[in-house]
């Protein structure tokens, strides 16, 4: 069987049971469960129909599994796999009817985004297609790039995950935590670098199977073209979410890029006290 029949089936079954088990539990954070497990199994399956032996596939299958392993690891610890449902998509339910939420369950939260898991692993099979091609300078770079990425999305994360435990903190302490959101460390660069470094890994995937390819005229940067404009409309949605909590979350947009790190406007952090 092609190794790309094989993956679509594997996507296929992911599919079915986020759907069944959405509407079992009423809980749409199916896909987000499965989203740093299925891409690994996708890159593995090209691996493993090239007998692992070759340098290209084995490599990005191997990067691919720590990513996964990372992701995976940060998900959990926020109770991703305890029935935690993402708070995005209780508000998203508040402002549709159910007939509508459950449309949009099916055709965008199930289909569309395990159709995306599949797309931005795809340059393993314009790897698997060209494994005549030698690992090289090029590959050996890419790897250490993405592995910078994975450094700088895991330090994000960990920033991330030390204020909310300080808020938590403070709220069991009594006390309104100040400032509400985090504006330090990479936040200071980026609102959001924790996009910016999941991006990056995925193009440096899609420069992988290029490489092989020896072309950047790929279908399959449709992968990652898709990702990002995911990760912009996520952007938005989460950004109208925080400001509706948040009124002085606006100071904090005009200082700092939204996702890609850049010198701040202003380096003072944003205090609860600066919209009184």
């Amino acid at each position: 069987m092609s190794p790309l029949l094989l993956a679509v089936f594997v996507a296929a079954a992911a599919c079915a049971f986020a759907w069944i088990a959405s509407l079992a539990t009423g809980d749409t954070s199916w896909v987000d469960r499965m989203w740093s497990i299925v891409p690994v199994i996708y890159v593995w399956v090209f691996a493993a129909k090239a007998n692992l032996d070759n340098a290209r596939l084995d490599v990005v299958a191997a990067l691919i599994t720590v990513w996964g392993a990372r992701l995976t690891f940060n998900f959990a610890r926020k109770g991703g796999y305890s029935g935690v449902e993402d708070y995005r998509w209780a508000v998203l339910r508040s402002s549709m009817r159910p007939w509508q939420f459950q449309l949009f369950n099916l055709f965008f939260i199930v289909l569309y985004q395990n159709a995306l898991l599949v797309l931005i692993t795809l340059p393993a099979w314009t790897a698997y297609q060209h494994r005549s091609t030698a690992f090289g300078p090029i590959d050996l770079l890419l790897t250490l790039l993405f592995l910078l990425f994975t450094i700088g999305e895991t330090v994000a994360d960990q920033q991330q995950w030390n204020f909310h435990q300080g808020k938590i903190a403070e709220v069991h302490a009594g006390r309104t935590p100040n400032p509400r959101f985090l504006q330090s460390g990479l936040f200071r660069f980026s609102r959001h670098p924790n996009y910016f470094f999941e991006l990056a890994q995925w193009w440096v995937v899609f420069l992988f199977g290029a490489v092989a390819g020896r072309s950047v005229l790929e279908w399959t940067v449709i992968g990652p073209i898709l990702l990002t404009l995911l990760f912009v409309g996520s952007t938005r949605f989460t950004e109208k979410i925080s400001l509706s909590r948040y009124p002085e979350y606006e100071l904090f947009q005009r200082s700092t890029s939204a996702v890609v790190p850049w010198f701040a406007h202003s380096v003072a952090i944003v205090q609860v006290s600066e919209t009184k």
